[in-house]
């Protein structure tokens, strides 16, 4: 593995009380629950020689096309209520200013679930904060939608963007376009799109992807009939699309989200302490604990506050302003160790990290304990593009004015991603820490986001190009060239990055890369599959398997997996294979 030289060990840029009745009826639910997602709950092991078969494409397209329907839910669907994250009874919410479909009503009696409203209705992220609500639960969503997989069985943000182009490469449009509605509803009635559709997600959104996920709806001539009516429902369509991913935009350009004065946006998360989602990883914040003490000189000493495991009233009140409030959360609670809790501002950033998808890396500190430090290039590729789609729209519903509004910014974002997040002497883009005025030196693969978003120009795009033997690995694309231990950092690789970059590549005309690259991927997938029989979150692109060891954090590898198999889809498309092998 490539190790780090510089600051924190980083490698730089170089060319390197129920009644027992319905009791019972829940702990059948909840065992069927665990039954079908046992194996996911397990690390991917190496196999012994018998278990060994050879990598078979059409073996992996077989279990990707089933696998859309097992990874389908609705709210109408016991299983899909269920939540191991958290271990509580399955409740659901309904928006305040909407009334419960009778399919929805009759599930207290069929599921023997809670269904509640929320307390008012939502304007914009972060207006109902999850403390307010008297449980944790699943958040009213109208159509069907496809969950990643394993842990995760809810309808994340940035997933499903790669979902949908893999449901659009099966032809399953239909539950693709619904996907993209509940979306909408969410920004209707939840205030934008969420981090996924739990009430624990009411406070942060995810990656921006809602523009390119209404153009590849909007784009696919099987969204809508080719008649005069459909044209008609789909102009409709787009016009509603437009306005509600408008409300969506204004999330980032609030001033939490602003990266100090740059002009740029930075991830942010509306609500305090630890993210109650961890409840089922009881030991995550205690070991970033016992390795901040252990490494006093990493550049995460800053993270730490002194206290005592059982604080008594004044103390409780001194941590609740300095790291977290230990009266109404047990995951703050139980963070000590040694002597030590963790920062008011690390959990801040511990929370904007989990807005921006990679959870965790050490790309903004140890345990990306600063993200919400830094104007990342991800977020600001992919606002760019947002604005570039949105002006798209515009023009297309004849709102010239608006069209050049959206110009004028998306120009804005350009000019200032080429002051704060290009260095030219490295030929690269980078994370900027606008707290302390510096280009971040960490190498990692969302500085090719550039390519995919159309912002870097065709001298710059050669120069990425050039880099990109900083992350190419035999299995891939690796997220960084530092291996943390963290999933989100070398050996890893996974679906959405690859893609991400495979796609920019091919769109800028470096195709030949592109579909060396989109190879090794499906190549890792189709030798996961052979070994184990499933697909997974992620993969070693160094060994070009399944077999993944994470140190912290979500340390499973989940399968199922939602963006593995679309992105699997894309990239035989990219290399000229079909999506559907021949009988």
């Amino acid at each position: 593995m490539r190790r780090g030289t510089c600051g924190m060990g980083y490698t730089p840029y170089q060319f390197t009380v129920k009644e027992t009745g319905v009791m019972m009826k829940l702990f059948r639910l909840v065992v069927l629950f665990f039954a079908a997602i046992s194996a996911t709950t397990l690390p991917a092991q190496e196999p012994g020689p018998a278990q060994s078969k050879a990598p078979d494409p059409a073996a992996t397209l077989a279990y990707i096309h089933s696998a859309w329907d097992t990874l389908t839910r609705s709210m109408t669907e016991c299983h899909s209520l269920v939540d191991i994250k958290i271990g509580a009874n399955p409740v659901l919410y309904m928006p305040a200013e909407a009334p419960a479909p009778p399919a929805v009503t009759a599930l207290e009696e069929k599921c023997h679930v809670q269904v509640k409203t929320l307390p008012r209705r939502i304007e914009k992220i972060g207006d109902v904060r999850p403390e307010e609500l008297p449980a944790e639960g699943l958040l009213y969503l109208p159509n069907p939608y496809v969950v990643p997989g394993g842990r995760f069985n809810e309808m994340y943000g940035w997933d499903s963007f790669f979902i949908l182009l893999g449901l659009e490469q099966d032809h399953r449009e239909t539950l693709g376009k619904g996907m993209v509605d509940n979306f909408l509803f969410e920004i209707e009635h939840y205030g934008g799109v969420l981090n996924a559709n739990r009430t624990y997600y009411l406070t942060r959104s995810q990656p921006p992807f809602l523009t390119s996920m209404i153009r590849a709806v909007y784009e696919n001539p099987a969204s809508f009939a080719a008649t005069p009516a459909g044209r008609e429902e789909a102009h409709a369509w787009l016009e509603r699309a437009y306005t509600l991913a408008e409300k969506d935009y204004s999330t980032w350009t609030r001033p939490e989200h602003k990266a100090g004065t740059t002009g740029l946006a930075r991830y942010f998360d509306y609500g305090n302490g630890p993210v109650p989602e961890m409840a089922d990883d009881a030991t995550y914040y205690i070991d970033v604990l016992k390795w901040l003490v252990a490494h006093p000189h990493s550049g995460g000493e800053a993270f730490l506050v002194k206290g005592a495991e059982h604080p008594d009233a004044g103390e409780a009140a001194r941590l609740k302003l300095t790291s977290c409030d230990v009266h109404t959360s047990v995951v703050c609670m139980r963070a000590w160790f040694d002597g030590y809790r963790l920062t008011k501002d690390f959990y801040e950033g511990d929370r904007a990290m989990r807005e921006s998808g990679f959870d965790p890396s050490f790309r903004w500190g140890p345990f990306d304990g600063a993200t919400h430090h830094y104007a990342p290039v991800c977020l600001n590729s992919l606002l760019y593009r947002y604005e570039r789609d949105l002006e798209h729209f515009a023009l297309l519903l004849g709102r010239p004015t608006e069209a050049q509004r959206w110009k004028r910014r998306s120009q804005a974002r350009a000019a200032a991603m080429q002051r704060y997040l290009w260095r030219a002497k490295e030929g690269v883009f980078a994370d900027f820490d606008f707290m302390k005025h510096r280009s971040s030196d960490y190498a990692y693969i969302s500085s090719l986001y550039p390519l995919w978003a159309g912002v870097a120009t065709r001298e710059e795009a050669q120069q990425m190009v050039e880099k990109l033997n900083l992350f190419e690995r035999p299995g891939g694309l690796a997220m960084s060239n530092y291996d943390s231990g963290m999933q989100w950092d070398e050996p890893f690789g996974w679906a959405p990055t690859n893609w991400v970059v495979v796609a920019g590549l091919d769109a800028t005309g470096y195709r030949e890369d592109a579909q060396r690259l989109a190879r090794k991927w499906d190549a890792t997938v189709d030798t996961g599959f052979a070994q184990d029989g499933t697909i997974r979150e992620k993969y070693n692109v160094v060994s070009g398997n399944a077999n993944v060891h994470v140190s912290a954090g979500y340390t499973t590898n989940e399968i199922g997996f939602g963006w593995t198999n679309a992105v699997y889809l894309k990239m035989r498309e990219v290399m000229g294979e079909p999506a559907h092998q021949a009988n």
